[in-house]
């Protein structure tokens, strides 16, 4: 045996050190992204497909008179016309949503029951009433143009207040004032005996901007059906495959076995594609029926109308403080916009998550939030980057500045005296968790030193003497991140050479490949270049949560780690009969067995092929691939400190951010260059709604942003360069000590971009200004601060 038995080498340590958990590695991914190599959606074809196009409503809200499709079924080259009807006669399921939230009555959620296709009433423009199939895109195109549609047109409602007032359209009898959702949390006599005492109470009216995702890459699919096993495949991009499978089952009216769901690269979604619409039910249908496959792309104009939108609240907050600053509630009240459909993860987005994350890092001992979550003639709300974090951290920093100005308190000496302090953790919030870790005056202080808060009074009277205004702002948060769910670690070693993961998050854009293979090197000891990454086949990854809610690393993380544990122990005994040992006498270290006292040793990738394939005595493992599933891992509370710095050229109102600064703590950093990619990444998405992105509807519900003429989304020379730092406080809920960060940047740069952007305004006495902060606002504020001045 011991011809089998290999030394250790000065390489492989070395090489684990490279890329081990920590390192700033490269992302495996990206020659083959950046090479134009990438498989998405769009780039799938099967042989024979067809083609099929949606016709949608051009009304916002009205009855279904009739829908003809005699002409379009005679076009050339078409193979099937089909509306709701068809769909219902199918036994298909309606969409739903599977939240388990209740109003504060203690009655459910109210569900709107959405058909694939709408049959009575139409409730938003986009609204998908039928679709068609044909030999070729143009022809199904052409065919779509020949459905007549007859609708009797309705008053439309897009403001989910003015929705719950009397005499407001109703989109649903069974939904009064288009509440589906009067949710509160809180104690409210608790709140107002707080508020009773304060010596002050900040008010503001807030308007969170409903916003369009404009994924680089827009939705896609490609349907199949195996009449002999009865099983569909559809090729679609999701953020995980397992759930989706599950959700697309249940709407098919299947068991999940009959679904094969496979996802590819996936060009952005931050929240809209984690969930099933209506196209993919269409074409999963009609696949069936002509026994061909069926491909749907979107275009960008129409992914305005079908994409889930983000966002979309009025707030009314308050903060109650004492004489001294000291914070004693925070109330929120307002509204969210359901759309026209409540479906997916929504109702907590809109309200739950505002409950959850609006303490950040301040001892606040009471919380409120009362919100009503209402239907409206506009496109259905969904997740975005986020998903409530963003919004509840800035509704609070936006708090904490007014106060501080109200009460002439400095707005960093108000902060510093709220903060949870170190010796405070574990500290339980009045949200209902315990945060477990975190040093929040750490990382605020070392924000501050990092962007050189003290110079910035000299470079204000510089910016002042090329006519430019200049302000600063500093802001903290903390995220909640997504509730405990299981996920896959299965580890496969290949005959090839090479190691596979495979796990239920799935990569669009966080540079899984890499981290993964970095943990999984730190903790196997395998070579970093031979590890691959499945994600995408339902069929092999039966098992995860998909990503979201900034839980990739530590879920999958977790699962990777325990994973490793597994194939050790079965390497162990693997070892012990390779190298003639007992198994206690083996000991694993930087990828080799050993026998302890010696150098005699195999490594895990030469013991994983020797097992392949070998006639082994009982008790021997045969292989050392393992197919893990690691159990729910907690929330943890990802943190951090931002400062934005910005100039207004006040004769065009014009906001250019000339600084920024984040310095956060994400616990363990498995790779600091994919974090401080993630950050860029969230700010800019921050600076988006801070500055420019707002959906907008006109009185009749119809869309005047529904192009990237109208909607604008930042450019590269919108972005600043970022100094991003790192002050970590690793938390003991998972074996990384990983917090989660891809959500952070939204959380951090909104508040601080239009906290500093009114900093600026301050001496034309503006205090307040919902985004987006465009030129035209920022002007206009300026000239009534100027008449205001002047009279």
């Amino acid at each position: 045996m011991q011809d089998h038995v290999s030394r250790p080498t000065a390489e492989n340590h070395a090489a684990l050190q490279k890329f081990g958990v920590g390192q700033p590695v490269r992302r495996k991914e990206d020659d083959t992204l950046v090479r134009g190599k990438g498989k998405y959606t769009d780039d799938c074809t099967l042989p024979g497909q067809a083609y099929a196009w949606i016709v949608r409503s051009a009304h916002a809200h009205g009855v279904i008179k009739s829908i003809g499709t005699d002409a379009a079924k005679k076009m050339p080259g078409v193979l099937g016309v089909w509306t709701g009807q068809d769909l219902i006669s199918a036994g298909y399921t309606p969409f739903t949503s599977g939240v388990p939230l209740k109003s504060r009555d203690g009655s459910p959620l109210l569900q709107t029951s959405r058909p694939a296709l709408a049959t009575d009433k139409v409730r938003f423009v986009g609204d998908p009433v039928a679709f068609v199939v044909a030999a070729t895109l143009a022809e199904a195109r052409d065919a779509a143009e020949a459905v007549v549609l007859d609708i009797d047109a309705l008053p439309a409602v897009t403001s989910a207040e003015a929705a719950t007032k009397p005499g407001a359209p109703q989109l649903y009898d069974h939904i009064a004032n288009n509440v589906a959702l009067d949710f509160h949390s809180g104690d409210t006599a608790a709140l107002d005996a707080a508020f009773a005492k304060a010596a002050h109470i900040a008010h503001l009216d807030i308007v969170n901007t409903r916003l369009a995702v404009v994924a680089m890459e827009p939705r896609s699919a490609l349907a199949h059906y195996d009449k002999t096993t009865e099983r569909y495949t559809i090729e679609v991009a999701t953020q995980g495959v397992a759930g989706n499978r599950t959700s697309l089952a249940k709407t098919m009216n299947v068991s999940p076995d009959k679904i094969h769901l496979l996802t590819h690269n996936v060009g952005g979604s931050f929240g809209m594609k984690n969930a099933n619409y209506p196209e993919y039910v269409c074409i999963l249908h009609a696949a069936k029926e002509l026994g061909r496959p069926v491909k749907w792309t979107d275009e960008r104009s129409t992914s305005f109308l079908s994409d889930s939108h983000g966002r979309a609240q009025d707030i009314h907050c308050e903060l109650a403080l004492a004489a001294d600053g000291g914070f004693l509630g925070v109330r929120v009240r307002g509204y969210g916009n359901f759309g026209a459909y409540v479906t997916g993860f929504a109702p907590v987005v809109l309200s739950l998550n505002i409950a959850k994350n609006i303490a950040s890092v301040y001892r606040t001992p009471l919380i409120e939030v009362d919100i009503k979550c209402v239907v409206t003639n506009t496109t259905l709300m969904g997740a975005y980057r986020g998903a409530g974090r963003p919004e509840a951290n800035y509704f609070m920093e936006r708090l904490i500045d007014r106060a501080a100005d109200e009460m002439g308190i400095d707005r960093l000496t108000l902060r510093k005296r709220n903060f949870v302090k170190s010796s405070q953790i574990p500290y339980a919030a009045a949200n209902g968790f315990t945060y477990d870790s975190g040093d929040f005056p750490g990382v605020f202080n070392k924000a501050i030193e990092t962007a050189d808060l003290a110079g910035f009074a000299k470079r204000k009277r510089e910016s002042r003497k090329r006519g430019k205004l200049r302000g600063i702002a500093v802001g903290s948060y903390l995220e909640i991140t997504a509730p405990p769910s299981v996920e896959l670690g299965k580890i496969t070693f290949e005959t090839d050479g090479t190691v596979k993961i495979t796990t239920g998050t799935l990569d669009y854009g966080q540079g899984h490949a890499t981290s993964y293979a970095q943990v999984l090197a730190t903790h196997l000891g395998v070579p970093f270049d031979a590890i691959t990454l499945e994600q995408g086949d339902s069929d092999t990854v039966h098992t995860g949560n998909g990503t979201g809610g900034s839980r990739s690393i530590t879920a999958s993380g977790a699962a990777i780690v325990g994973a490793s544990r597994l194939i050790v122990e079965k390497g162990k005994q693997a070892a012990a009969h390779v190298l003639e040992t007992s198994e206690g006498d083996i000991e694993f270290a930087d990828g080799r067995f050993t026998i302890a006292g010696t150098d005699r040793g195999i490594g895990v990738m030469e013991l994983a092929a020797k097992l392949r394939g070998s006639k082994l005595p009982e008790g021997v493992p045969s292989s050392l691939d393992v197919d893990h599933t690691a159990q729910p891992i907690p929330s943890t509370f990802p943190n951090g400190c931002h400062v934005a710095e910005v100039e207004i050229d006040p004769e065009t109102g014009v906001v250019q951010i000339v600084n920024y600064t984040g310095v956060n703590d994400f616990g363990t950093v498995v790779n600091p260059m994919l974090v401080a990619g993630q950050i860029h990444g969230g700010v800019a998405q921050g600076i988006g709604q801070a500055l420019m992105e707002c959906v907008s509807y006109d009185s009749n519900g119809q869309p005047i942003t529904g192009s990237l003429m109208d909607y604008a989304i930042p450019r590269a020379r919108d972005i600043p360069s970022m100094t991003i730092g790192s002050h970590p406080s690793p938390t003991a809920s998972n074996p990384l000590g990983t917090k989660g960060c891809g959500e952070a940047g939204c959380a951090g740069g909104l508040a601080t971009i239009v906290n500093a952007a009114i900093d600026a305004l301050s001496d034309y006495g503006v205090t307040q200004l919902d985004m987006p902060l465009t030129p035209e606002k920022i002007w206009r504020a300026i000239q009534e601060g100027s008449k205001a001045k002047s009279a």
